[in-house]
Order: structure tokens, then C-alpha cells, then sequence
């Protein structure tokens, strides 16, 4: 399998990242490790997870999906994996977590990097990214930006300068950043390089055919400043998959009510439809049209996958070997044409 340079780092990824936040949750330890085995047997060679995993978030299973990692791990040969974990950023409750996860300051990232650590068994991570930022920001299907709710917080350099600190102990190899801005990016790339600091090499942020937010500015962001993009939600939360097209759909939308509220925003559905139909109309799953059109993208480095069964996990594998042409591209730009990121 082709690997991939991630940003300016030495790291060298799959084009399909394992994701884990399902794990603990929905899926047992046994088929958190049946799911890393498919995946290393078929050569992917990077996971993702974070401390505040499985999600939904909850206090009796918080840490379960890097402790689930962690009895794989230790059986592997770790120089042979990439492996990312996150640390929780604030304002979003969690308060279970180090009492509640109030900043992304020296004191919470060198707790949560050594809880992560030992959950996972390891000592050290490929790469360590701060979950969401420290200040206010639209995200998570917020639009717009409200002046009112800025807040004090924790300066970049600050941020910065501990994640230094981590790197020159050996705890972690690289940075990363997640649902950031092109502020944002531009911010930490700026300090790093005028502070002698870490310089981010990856973003972790939403993309898929529903949500194509990224395009719009941070895409050419990133490629100025060699930041590697890791597309997490390339299905919209199993939207794109077409399997809540039936009423008695069991995913993640139907388990969860309160959680993935993007996705149930108008002409979602809608346009769903017509990338579903699209799909079947070319003879691959309306997944694997999904997943290979994330995977292709020009600054899409690797596309994070997730599922909660292996026939789930197999089929998205398997979008390694769907290669869609210029016709299927300019139809998929058809529909994003007339309805246009239902799922920001």
C-alpha cells in the first residue's frame, strides 16, 4: 500500500486511518482488536483515538477506546504503527475528566498525555492533537462566529511551548491540531516558527460529500504551510452510507438522539438521496463512493474510517480499490452544485 508523508513530518501514513471512538462503547475489547487486526492484515498502519473516547462521552466508559488499543498494542510491534490520541479541550462539559478539562494549558496536556499513555501502553505517540481549541470557536455544526461568546484563554505560545516540552522528553513525535480554523492554523504555524517550537503538521477536521467546509479556505492553508489533512466524518455519521434510508436503521443517529445534530439539518436527507442513488447507479455502495472521493481529494492526506462490525469495516476497506472517473466527479459537483453542504 501507497503511503503518505503527513504534512512536514517523517511520519508516512495509509491512505485509511482506523478510527476508535466507537471502541468501548459499541464494540466489546474483542472486536476492538478483531477490527486493528483486519486493518494492519490489510495494510493500515495508523489509528486514531483520544482520551475522552468511546463517544458519546460518559464517565463509566471515558478512556475505554485507548485502553482497548493498549491490550492490542502491546502484542504488536509498535515501530511499525503510526499511532494519534487528542487531548480534551474545554467548555463542553466533560467534567469527569481531570475534573473537568477547563483549558488546554501545561497542567492539562502533560495530565492527559500521561493518562493516554498509560491507557495505551505505549511511551510515546506518533502524534498528539489538541481535540478542539481552547477558545471559542464555531464547531460541531455551529456556523456562525458570535462575538459574544469569546472567553479568555490559553495563548498559543503557551499551548505551544508545553507541547515542546513533551516532545523534548520523547512523549510525542509530532503535533496536531483538530476542528481548527485557518486563524488558528496560521496562528500556531507562526509562533512555532518564531519560537523555535513544534510546528503543527496535521489538521483532523470534518469532510465528506455533505460537509465540504474545508475546501473553503483551510485547504489552501494547509498547502502553503504543509499542514497534512486528516478527514474524520467521511461518511456524515453513517449518513452516506445509505442505511437510514430504513425506518428501523440501527446506527449511531437512532442510538444516540442528542448527538450528531448537523446531520439531521434540512435537504441533508435530500442530498444523501442523490449521492446514494449515484452510487448504485456506478455499481459501488454509496460508502465506498463516499470514502473514495474523501480519499482522492488533492489535501486530503488520510481519511479516518470507523465502524462497529466487520462487514462495515471489510466494505470500507475495500473503497482502496474504487476509482471513480472524471464523469462520476463532475456528476458528484452536479449535486453539491444545487445543494450545497446540508451538514456544515
Amino acid at each position: 500500500m501507497k503511503m503518505y508523508r503527513l504534512g512536514n513530518s517523517d511520519l508516512h501514513v495509509s491512505p485509511l486511518c482506523l478510527g476508535s471512538m466507537t471502541f468501548g462503547q459499541q464494540n466489546s475489547e474483542d472486536e476492538a482488536h478483531q477490527q486493528l487486526d483486519m486493518a494492519f492484515a490489510q495494510g493500515i498502519n495508523f489509528i486514531d483515538t483520544a482520551e475522552m473516547y468511546p463517544v458519546p462521552g460518559k464517565p463509566e466508559t471515558q478512556g475505554r477506546s485507548e485502553c482497548f488499543i493498549g491490550s492490542w498494542l502491546m502484542h504488536q510491534d509498535r515501530s511499525k504503527i503510526i499511532l494519534a490520541s487528542k487531548v480534551t479541550g474545554p467548555s463542553r462539559g466533560f467534567n469527569w475528566i481531570r475534573g473537568g478539562p477547563h483549558a488546554v494549558n501545561r497542567e492539562n496536556i502533560r495530565a492527559a498525555l500521561h493518562g493516554s499513555l498509560k491507557r495505551l501502553q505505549t511511551e510515546y505517540l506518533d502524534l498528539y492533537q489538541i481535540h478542539w481549541p481552547d477558545r471559542y470557536v464555531p464547531m460541531f455544526g455551529e456556523s456562525s462566529y458570535e462575538l459574544s461568546r469569546e472567553k479568555a484563554c490559553t495563548s498559543f505560545s503557551e499551548q505551544l511551548e508545553a507541547l515542546a516540552e513533551c516532545v523534548r522528553e520523547g512523549k510525542i513525535r509530532h503535533v496536531g491540531l483538530s476542528n481548527e480554523t485557518p486563524y488558528g492554523v496560521s496562528e500556531f504555524v507562526k509562533l512555532a516558527e518564531s519560537g523555535g517550537w513544534p510546528r503543527v503538521v496535521s489538521i483532523q477536521n470534518p469532510y465528506n460529500l455533505i460537509n465540504r467546509h474545508f475546501e473553503y479556505g483551510l485547504s489552501e492553508m494547509c498547502r502553503h504551510h504543509d499542514v497534512g489533512m486528516m478527514a474524520y466524518s467521511p461518511l456524515g455519521f453513517g449518513m452516506l452510507s445509505g442505511k437510514y434510508d430504513a425506518a428501523d436503521a440501527v446506527g449511531r443517529l437512532n442510538l444516540f438522539p442528542a448527538f450528531g445534530l448537523r446531520y439531521r439539518k434540512p435537504n441533508v436527507a435530500r442530498a444523501v438521496s442523490h449521492y446514494v442513488a449515484l452510487a448504485r447507479e456506478i455499481g459501488v455502495t454509496p460508502a465506498q463512493l463516499a470514502l473514495a472521493f474523501v480519499r482522492t481529494r488533492w489535501f486530503v492526506t488520510s481519511c479516518i474510517i470507523g465502524a462497529t462490525s466487520m462487514i462495515q469495516l471489510e466494505e470500507n476497506l475495500q473503497s482502496l480499490n474504487i476509482h471513480l472517473d472524471e464523469n462520476v466527479f463532475a456528476r458528484i459537483e452536479a449535486i453539491h452544485a444545487d445543494i450545497p453542504n446540508p451538514a456544515p
